[in-house]
């Protein structure tokens, strides 16, 4: 029998009924005869209304505060799941992050996973009793409360099925897998068998709603394998042991998947979209060595995530502009730091913009396989949208356009790929 991890999101986990429905499936997986580890989220909603009550009681909040607030929502949800579990029959207990301990470092509500102390975890397991463990949280050196920012239920599943050597992660969501792109706006989209650990960081990191970008991280450098499932499933769904959703391998794995014939591979995976974005332009910024420094190194310090970075030469001699992405979330923190530090860096204004979106094309096939940066111009351009900023990695390519064309661009991409679920058929 194995050793599993079960990670329920918020919309699983939004009110009695459905915990009802997740208590159910991790029943019968335990009825199985496996030992289980259960990872949770607050219910849908509840973290933006924790974060609503803190940004009124203060709005320059303490991170460390703030983290105390918001993870009382994972604590709640993971008790409830506990005592549906026992009305159930089963033996489970609850493990909050200071108990276990999970331990942090970094700062507050962006805290990474350091160690998780197993033993006991491993040693209630072995018991036959479920454990169930709120997502997201965990506990600093200074012993306080930390949480792991959004979507960090993703990255305390995988590592706490690192820490007790789990045969697989299942992380349960409100989709049964990964797909070519978002079913909500591609209709003819495709869910993939398999996606490797590669490219679902890469589709991850560019704004695929469905795994963490960190939890992928941690998965890829573990060696953790992770499978994408929903939690919305029938009495007589297909237990989860035979792998009805995507799951996310390594490239040696995928390679044999292919050459048996399971999968097939394609030069573009997915294509995915962004609207939490904010361009930051700064013009006329002395061309100079240390220049691009200085703008830089603020943000980094404050712990703000800068994406797409492009220098270009100014109309006048020995000047430049200079244009990146922050996460909208922190827009006015790096403007506020930009401001603070504008004699230092010497530029002449600051430009933001929000209204914009990322749009991301990714594959393992791009290493080896010619055009696909072409095609993606190409396509864009007979539909009259405009590019305002382009990076590409080995496996990526990505584009910044106005966000009132976010839905098109996905759909013309969709199908200039070949990745209209009607071609598979043709």
């Amino acid at each position: 029998m194995a050793r599993i991890v079960m990670k329920f999101g918020g919309t699983s986990m939004a009110g009695t009924e459905r915990i009802r429905r997740v208590a159910n499936i991790v029943r019968k997986q335990a009825a199985r005869g496996h030992e289980v580890a259960v990872v949770v989220s607050a219910m849908a909603g509840e973290t933006d209304r924790l974060v609503n009550f803190c940004r009124e009681a203060n709005a320059l909040y303490d991170p460390a505060e703030y983290d105390v607030v918001v993870a009382s929502g994972e604590q709640v949800t993971s008790g409830l799941l506990a005592l549906t579990l026992q009305s159930l029959g089963c033996k489970a207990r609850s493990w909050l992050g200071w108990q276990l301990p999970v331990r942090t470092v970094e700062s507050h509500s962006k805290a990474r996973v350091e160690t998780i102390d197993s033993p006991a975890l491993i040693e209630a397991l072995e018991a036959g009793e479920i454990a169930v463990i709120p997502g997201f949280q965990g506990v600093s050196e200074l012993n306080r409360i930390t949480t792991m920012g959004r979507g960090g239920s993703d990255t305390s599943a995988v590592a706490v099925a690192a820490a007790i050597k789990a045969d697989r992660c299942d992380i349960y969501t409100d989709v049964d897998g990964v797909y070519t792109t978002d079913p909500r706006i591609v209709a003819k989209a495709k869910k993939q068998k398999a996606v490797t650990y590669e490219e679902m960081l890469e589709l991850a990191s560019v704004g695929a709603k469905v795994l963490q970008t960190r939890s992928v991280g941690l998965a890829m450098k573990e060696g953790v394998r992770v499978q994408v499932l929903s939690s919305f499933v029938g009495e007589d769904a297909i237990p989860a042991d035979e792998y009805p959703g995507t799951m996310i391998v390594s490239e040696e794995e995928m390679n044999e998947l292919v050459e048996k014939g399971d999968m097939e591979r394609q030069h573009v995976t997915g294509i995915a979209h962004d609207k939490n974005e904010a361009k930051v332009i700064l013009t006329r910024v002395p061309d100079k060595p240390g220049a691009v420094a200085h703008i830089f190194e603020p943000l980094a310090a404050a712990s703000i995530n800068v994406d797409m970075i492009i220098q270009n030469v100014g109309r006048d001699k020995g000047e430049t502009d200079v244009t990146f992405t922050v996460p909208q979330a922190d827009l006015a923190r790096a403007q506020a730091l930009l401001e603070d530090k504008r004699e230092d860096i010497g530029y002449n204004r600051l430009i933001t913009d929000s209204k914009i979106a990322k749009i991301s094309v990714v594959g393992v096939g791009m290493k080896s396989h010619a055009g696909v940066a072409s095609t993606m111009f190409s396509a864009l351009a007979d539909r009259g949208i405009n590019i305002q900023a382009i990076t590409t990695s080995e496996i990526k390519v990505s584009v910044l356009i106005d966000e009132d064309e976010t839905e098109l661009a996905v759909r013309v991409l969709h199908t200039a790929y070949g990745l209209d679920a009607a071609d598979e058929a043709a």
